[in-house]
């Protein structure tokens, strides 16, 4: 997607949005190719393949652990009869 693309859906201008995809690209998070007088971006595929690898691995940990807690809330609970007073059992 061309910058001028990306700055109508955006209420700042087209530097700033130029300044924000370099630091997208420097941290590897989008790609861009030369189109004629234009540079077109993406993300970049490989990255976020790897974030969500990532978060289904985390995510899945967070929910076992969940679903561990909550099994353990549903098991029903021992409940010890109350001792009986000396009175009460005359």
């Amino acid at each position: 997607m061309a910058v001028g693309e990306l700055a109508r859906e955006f209420p700042v201008s087209r530097p700033a949005i130029s300044q924000h995809l370099r630091v997208l690209k420097e941290a590897n998070l989008v790609v861009d190719r030369a189109a004629g007088n234009r540079r077109l971006y993406q993300l970049n595929p490989a990255v976020f393949e790897t974030l969500r690898e990532y978060f289904e691995q985390f995510c899945g940990q967070a929910l076992s652990a969940f679903r561990r807690e909550v099994e353990k809330l549903a098991k029903p609970q021992k409940v010890k009869p109350a001792r009986r007073s000396k009175k009460e059992e005359q």
